[in-house]
């Protein structure tokens, strides 16, 4: 016998067609005894709800792409499972993108990819300007992730960085830090994380009276293990050295902290360090790394969400919705936890 059709269930049953659609589909004006029924009938033949005849019918894919700079990133590696997980509990499919930052395919996640295999598009943009956004086709649902300097041009979800990192900041000063390092620090960059980060670093020493050095803000080529590293070093051979790190992600901490280790120092012994993202290798380090965490199941479910609420009203539907989502310090044993 092959794959039992509603035709099927619906002789099994003793019900039309279209009843055995309407208990499917959840409609109300079913009587309960009609739906045990055909429930029953279901289950005795094994029928399975044909859900990409269902999509194709209604003119959708079922299929969402989430594009991430760079999943090597612990970050957006974690970050990819929560959404992956929360759009199959809701019915869809994620194809999942890596566009290493790269504007072209930044570009090619906000296009569709100019095929007709995606619904809408999660994407957490490292290299976009405002006029690609001002560009695009609005037909296409989009929610964007994370710090990007293009406000109100799509729904957008990220959590308060400016804040976060005074928290992380105001933790070290309560510790008796005040020559605090920023690893992958931006000064003057404009509206992208690291910028956000440092602002939230330096509005923490004004509000302690503590002046900023500038020579302790330090960029990184990219937010690496090695980088993080090669900045510890850096700043360790500096006249006046740092009695804290700040480091804008925990790959950052991760590497700092190994080689303040090889080069003797110790830590939280002679300073402390703090990361970004709660990574999961940062509860199993020696020590264990202080971070801020972002919510990113929340993130990733907001953001489902979004998207999928855009695709249901088959069009732009309203204007851009910017969500922030929650965030906490974990205080652990690298700053005294």
């Amino acid at each position: 016998m092959g794959r039992p059709r509603i035709k099927d269930v619906a002789e099994y049953a003793g019900v039309s067609a279209k009843t055995v659609s309407n208990v499917l589909n959840d409609y109300e004006h079913v009587s309960e005894r009609t739906r045990t029924v055909v429930r029953e009938a279901i289950d005795t033949l094994g029928y399975r709800v044909n859900i990409a005849g269902r999509q194709l019918r209604r003119g959708r894919t079922g299929m969402i792409a989430l594009a991430v700079p760079d999943l090597d990133v612990a970050y957006f590696a974690e970050l990819a499972r929560h959404v992956m997980a929360e759009t199959e509990r809701r019915g869809s499919t994620t194809l999942l993108v890596e566009t290493g930052g790269r504007r072209e395919k930044e570009m090619a996640a906000l296009h569709g990819f100019d095929a007709q295999f995606t619904d809408g598009v999660i994407l957490s943009p490292l290299a976009l300007e405002p006029a690609d956004l001002a560009d695009r086709d609005t037909r296409l649902p989009l929610v964007l992730l994370g710090e990007c300097n293009l406000p109100g041009s799509a729904d957008h979800v990220a959590i308060d960085n400016v804040t976060a990192a005074r928290e992380a900041t105001g933790h070290l000063l309560a510790r008796g830090r005040r020559r605090i390092a920023v690893i992958g620090g931006d000064l003057r960059g404009s509206r992208n994380t690291s910028r956000l980060r440092t602002v939230g670093h330096q509005e923490a020493l004004a509000a302690a009276g503590v002046a900023l050095r500038e020579e302790l803000v330090l960029p990184v080529p990219a937010f690496r293990w090695a980088d993080g590293a090669a900045a510890a070093r850096t700043l360790m051979r500096l006249p006046e050295r740092p009695d804290a790190m700040l480091c804008l992600n925990d790959h950052l901490a991760l590497g700092a902290v190994r080689a303040l280790h090889e080069d003797g120092w110790s830590v939280p012994g002679d300073l402390d360090v703090t990361g970004f993202d709660d990574i999961e290798a940062t509860r199993y380090s020696i020590p264990t790394i202080t971070t801020v965490a972002p919510d990113k199941r929340g993130i990733a479910r907001r953001a489902v969400e979004l998207l999928l609420d855009r695709i249901d009203a088959d069009g732009p539907g309203g204007p851009a919705v910017d969500e922030t989502a929650g965030h906490r310090l974990i205080v652990r044993e690298s700053s005294g936890g």
